[in-house]
């Protein structure tokens, strides 16, 4: 028997950080959403705790005193690490021409991207130290092969392969083949 882990968290406990981390975000006191919301200030204590157990219409309330979509509250969090191999991930396609658009990672509110083009040949391993809190790294390989990653797991990259990992711990990028080329999105909370 494998040990698959914690396993995801309940709704109630995705909505209840959720709404600490956005109400945090906003600069708002729990009597300010509250007010703005509608709702008791004990209610939104408790939701925000964890205990309680709220309504479609409670929720939505929230999230227009927040101004925040709905899917927010109730997203389970992302991976530290993400992985999409080359011809995996959700696509579409067009009518007009032989073309596909992979979402790769949308775009955090407040969110500011510096967008890097890397060539890289076989060699040293290219390690970085920690960048500021909460930045985050999205690479993908266009060309060659790779390690990419947190420093204590990179992992093998291929041509289309992409990754995301916290800049904001030690990480590297080291070519392994001749003429290795990808494109390093450095995202900045």
């Amino acid at each position: 028997m494998s040990d698959a882990g914690p396993g995801p968290k309940p709704p109630i406990e995705v909505i209840a950080a959720s709404l600490r981390a956005e109400r945090v975000r906003a600069g708002l006191s729990l009597t300010e959403v509250a007010r703005r919301a509608g709702l008791a200030k004990s209610t939104l204590s408790q939701l925000e705790s964890g205990t309680g157990n709220p309504s479609l219409e409670t929720l939505w309330a929230l999230c227009v005193a927040l101004e925040i979509p709905f899917s927010r509250l109730v997203a389970m969090e992302r991976p530290r690490v993400q992985v999409i191999r080359a011809g995996e991930g959700p696509a579409v396609g067009s009518e007009q021409s032989d073309y596909r658009a992979t979402l790769l990672a949308a775009s955090p509110p407040g969110v500011r991207r510096d967008v890097y083009s890397v060539a890289a040949e076989p060699g040293t391993r290219r390690s970085s130290e920690p960048h500021p809190p909460g930045v985050v790294e999205h690479v993908v390989i266009s060309a060659g092969r790779a390690l990419a990653g947190i420093a204590d797991e990179p992992v093998e990259l291929h041509p289309g392969d992409y990754i995301c990992y916290p800049g904001d711990v030690p990480h590297v990028f080291q070519a392994l083949e001749p003429g290795t080329r990808a494109v390093l999105v450095s995202e900045h909370h």
